[in-house]
């Protein structure tokens, strides 16, 4: 039986984070002022629309950031780490659970490192795909490629200006890719530690 429900805890847990990621996909492409009428930015609007919507009439955007889709992903992160129960314990905090159940402070904390780490395995995620496909087929038209370009060049340029390409060779990702990595330890290390 312990097996059965350690499959349908992953099941979930990845279901969950898989829908979270969409969500916070649809803020980034927002963020980062991405081509709408893309055929994988029009998936991620269609597959978020039916839970952002109902808080949109709610929840006003502030300054051209969508917050209604922010509070949908955290509002799912929150459930998540909830059902999760113990299972959130991969943190290590000292007193994270008192006794079986968690305290609503906690789960709310966590759930905010959750999308943070969340948001940034997205850029990872992003630039790593990007860098590779950069190896392929450069030039030709993808959507997907179109999309990652947009959310990574926001962070991919200043890193140019810090690390000019050598010899052709741009080694900007990589320079991302450990600041990302970095940002990510120090800001759990700090709100959990």
């Amino acid at each position: 039986m312990g097996a059965l429900t350690s499959a349908l805890d992953f099941l979930l847990t990845t279901l969950f984070q898989l829908y979270i990621a969409v969500m916070l996909l649809r803020f980034l492409l927002q963020w980062a002022r991405a081509d709408f009428y893309n055929p994988l930015s029009q998936f991620i609007v269609k597959v978020t629309t039916p839970l952002v919507r109902p808080l949109r009439r709610v929840i006003p955007g502030f300054g051209g950031w969508d917050i209604a889709t922010l509070v949908a992903a955290y509002l799912l992160t929150v459930l998540q780490v909830a059902l999760a129960g113990t299972q959130i314990s991969q943190y290590q905090i000292p007193g994270l659970l008192d006794g079986h159940t968690l305290q609503p402070f906690t789960i709310a904390l966590v759930s905010l490192v959750d999308m943070f780490a969340l948001t940034i395995g997205i850029f990872l995620v992003a630039i790593i795909i990007q860098a590779v496909s950069s190896w392929f087929a450069s030039g030709a038209y993808n959507p997907v490629t179109t999309v990652l370009y947009s959310i990574t060049e926001p962070l991919l340029r200043p890193a140019r200006r810090l690390l000019p390409p050598i010899s052709g060779i741009d080694l900007s990702p990589l320079l991302v890719l450990l600041a990302l990595q970095v940002l990510k330890m120090v800001v759990i290390g700090l709100v959990l530690g």
